[in-house]
């Protein structure tokens, strides 16, 4: 029997509750480049927005899925979150709660403050000699959404009605859950991506890396995941790996993604930043290779799966279920004027519907392994979709991973994929 949470009709009435935030929590977010929306949204710029409108490239869900990263929009819905795991960026000081207990903004107010945030943190490339006037004049408009910066979006009481917003913008929506509230997910109306974060495959070691607050958090768990697979739309079981601790289990591991069903599998290493690393130590973050190995073992166990591809800076790969390869050729990639279509439509549609196929060139392993040096590191705590790659100080200083290749765009007339490892390099026209 799951442990009941209580929504009470003054949690609607802006002036009967109290923000998330207490002011120095809001100074320190903001001085970390987050701009706060009404009483629990928030707004950050990803990394790899950023990286894209520079001309080097784009992040693994472009690879992966064909998302702009210049058109992403990073937010979050609630600050607040019912776990608090070790592997998070956050302090313990960030605000946990298995209630929502505070004032809640309207969905419009959200999404049209969240636009107006995003768009000042992009204005200061206006004036910058390094980036491409082509994708900086692209990133004016955002298509998609990434709804996973910190906290628990779903928590969010309104969370559909932003959704809805989000379609009639015609941008594309990827929620990421702990799925510690099953019936949100249960009710979540359409989204172009939903996942789940699957840290641990049982509950002891759930309890350890995760924290969470919920006495019955493995019920919550398994039914988030038992609604996840009933989803029609692309769903997506996201694995944080932590070296030392859940880099095994695979069976187990196996049992609990059949359990959801999802038709995309992420395996990403953890990553050392923020606080995090009063936490964990430096050596708890996997190289690129040990997630590849890993994901390799897990793809044994489940025969409805294959690896399709790897973003190396990021240090994840990628399955997808056996029925995205038609003809031999893998359709992972979305297909956003279709999606938007379909879902302002009001007609029933699955994931099978907008998906598109996904360019050859960005399918399968390279072999190449963690870059040893050369790439940006962040300790102000950037969240695990902004990391550029290797902290310099994991593998020496002999140059031998120093990107220098020309991650300029010429004429402004493309996009590039730059993994900084050379391993490949995508081109897709402009349209």
């Amino acid at each position: 029997m799951l442990q009941e949470v209580k929504i009470t009709k003054d949690m609607f009435t802006a002036n009967s509750a109290k923000a998330q935030l207490t002011d120095s929590s809001k100074k320190s977010l903001v001085d970390q480049q987050y701009r706060i929306i009404g009483n629990h949204s928030a707004v950050k710029t990803c990394g790899w927005t950023k990286n894209m409108i520079r001309g080097k490239g784009g992040c693994y869900k472009l690879k992966f899925y064909g998302i702009m990263s210049s058109q992403c929009m990073q937010m979050t819905t609630s600050i607040s979150c019912a776990n608090r795991c070790t592997f998070c960026w956050r302090d313990y000081k960030a605000p946990v709660s298995t209630e929502w207990k505070w004032a809640v903004d309207e969905p419009d107010m959200i999404y049209e403050e969240s636009v107006k945030a995003h768009h000042k943190l992009l204005a200061g490339f206006g004036g910058s000699p390094t980036k491409n006037d082509f994708i900086f004049k692209s990133s004016k408009k955002i298509r998609h959404v990434a709804l996973s910066l910190t906290g628990e979006p779903i928590m969010y009481p309104k969370i559909n009605g932003l959704i809805g917003r989000f379609n009639k913008e015609c941008i594309s929506t990827f929620l990421v859950t702990r799925a510690q509230y099953p019936e949100a997910i249960r009710d979540l109306n359409p989204v172009t991506q939903l996942y789940i974060s699957l840290d641990a495959p049982n509950p002891e070691l759930f309890k350890e890396i995760d924290v969470p607050l919920f006495k019955d958090y493995w019920e919550r768990f398994n039914q988030g995941l038992e609604y996840l697979a009933k989803k029609k739309q692309r769903t997506t079981v996201r694995l944080t790996l932590i070296k030392g601790m859940n880099m095994s289990q695979f069976e187990e591991y196996a049992k609990m993604i059949a359990k959801g069903s999802p038709d995309f599998i992420e395996a990403k290493a953890y990553m050392h930043v923020g606080a995090s690393q009063k936490r964990l130590s430096i050596e708890s973050m996997p190289m690129h290779e040990e997630v590849v190995a890993f994901t390799q073992e897990l793809a044994a166990h489940l025969p409805g799966y294959e690896i399709v591809s790897e973003h190396i800076p990021s240090r994840v790969v990628m399955l997808a279920k056996k029925k995205f390869r038609i003809g031999g050729v893998w359709h992972t990639w979305i297909d956003f004027p279709k999606y938007t279509e379909l879902v302002n439509s009001g007609k029933e549609f699955t994931a099978m519907d907008y998906m598109k196929k996904t360019p050859p060139s960005l399918v399968g392993l390279s072999g190449k392994k963690t870059p040893m040096n050369g790439i940006k590191q962040d300790k102000m705590g950037m969240s695990g979709e902004e990391q550029l790659g290797m902290l310099a100080k994991l593998n020496g200083t002999d140059g031998n991973g120093q990107n220098k290749g020309n991650g300029q765009i010429p004429n402004g007339k493309h996009i590039t994929v730059d993994e900084r490892t050379k391993e490949m390099e995508f081109w897709g026209q402009k349209k």
